[in-house]
């Protein structure tokens, strides 16, 4: 082997064939020594050489070539409705710790819940020969706009892609299934069991099926109990802490109050935040004058103050299991069939809902 120490002239940066110069190998056995072949291996003795050149020379592989000679780039699309939601965020740390494991490179793009931009995403990755998609929103309502997305993962998948979802089971691709549900339901189960009975629910958008999914399994859970919960006391808004804020003022707006209620349960954390916020500032006390539940358990808001009884899901393994999902088979595979994996839903009770 000749000396390695010394760096490439015209300080152009090393290349792979400076890597298999210096460790007196071909550039295809420096290859495969640095970066694998399907069914081909290099002796050890000759894979210590390349490795130690390449230290040597600080060579940093050409991913863009990697990319053109194995069909695909080394890129991971994650899209999620809003990256400023803490829910995509606590997923999309599972999706880069997995995918830096895998040496590949995230790239996360915002949908703001539009079905269209969600498509025109994966369309460009699908351009871009990325190698994986992780669809980390809520799926939606409209039938049509799901087939057009079916459509598109079905075309990424077909170009060699490996595509994960995480919410609902998505047809024909590894699904990370939230029993939105399950779990509402059992939400209400426990309120009504800590002595709650005049309800509000701060549903999210219309167009969205977590949303969907959370206002049915809270109205199941009620029924369940022998609880009404009034079309009137159901408010649609923005998936975030200003929906959450503004939503509760309307409520209040409309006269449902602490004397009219005793509970709110909000669909997501953020929303649970901001309709506390609205409380504050009509001068109602949470919980003296009214309880208020959230759902999802984001770590960043842990530390509100009164601590907000919410549905615990396990959010640092999603992103990770979305992309084990994704990683472990290839679509192209024998052993290609859909996975469509649960996550647990606990009941997470805190200062927000004492008993009454």
């Amino acid at each position: 082997m000749t000396g390695p120490s010394a760096r490439p002239p015209f300080g152009g940066g090393p290349t792979l064939a400076d890597v298999a110069r210096a460790a007196g190998v071909s550039p295809a056995t420096a290859s495969r020594a640095l970066h694998g072949a399907p069914g081909r291996t290099v002796r050890a003795e000759l894979a210590a050489r390349v490795l130690e050149a390449a230290r040597a020379l600080h060579y940093v592989p050409n991913s863009a070539a990697q990319a053109m000679s194995r069909g695909r780039s080394s890129t991971v699309g994650l899209l999620v409705p809003d990256i400023a939601d803490p829910f995509a965020a606590a997923v999309a740390a599972g999706v880069m710790a997995r995918s830096a494991a895998a040496d590949l490179i995230v790239s996360v793009a915002a949908t703001g819940g539009d079905p269209a931009m969600e498509i025109r995403h994966l369309n460009q990755l699908r351009h871009q020969r990325a190698s994986v998609a992780v669809l980390a929103g809520s799926r939606f309502t409209d039938l049509e706009a799901e087939r057009a997305l079916a459509a598109e993962v079905d075309e990424f998948i077909a170009g060699g892609g490996r595509v994960a979802a995480v919410g609902r089971a998505m047809p024909g691709v590894h699904s990370v299934v939230i029993d939105n549900i399950d779990g509402a339901a059992r939400m209400a189960g426990l309120l009504v069991s800590l002595g709650y009975r005049r309800f509000a629910v701060l549903a999210g958008p219309e167009n969205l099926a977590t949303s969907e999914d959370r206002l049915t399994g809270f109205r199941r859970g009620l029924a369940a109990a022998g609880v009404p919960l009034p079309d009137e006391h159901v408010l649609s808004a923005p998936y975030s802490r200003d929906g959450g804020y503004v939503g509760m003022a309307e409520l209040l707006d409309q006269g449902l109050d602490p004397d009219v209620l005793d509970a709110v349960f909000a669909v997501n954390d953020v929303m649970a935040i901001g309709a506390m916020a609205a409380l504050a500032e009509r001068g109602y006390r949470v919980p003296d004058d009214v309880a208020v539940a959230g759902f999802e358990d984001v770590p960043m808001l842990r530390d509100i103050r009164p601590a907000l009884t919410t549905v615990s899901l396990p959010l640092d393994e999603i992103g990770v299991l979305a992309m084990d999902l994704a990683l472990e088979t290839g679509h192209d595979s024998s052993d290609a069939t859909p996975r469509h994996v649960p996550v647990r839903c606990e009941v997470t009770v805190r200062d927000s809902t004492p008993a009454r």
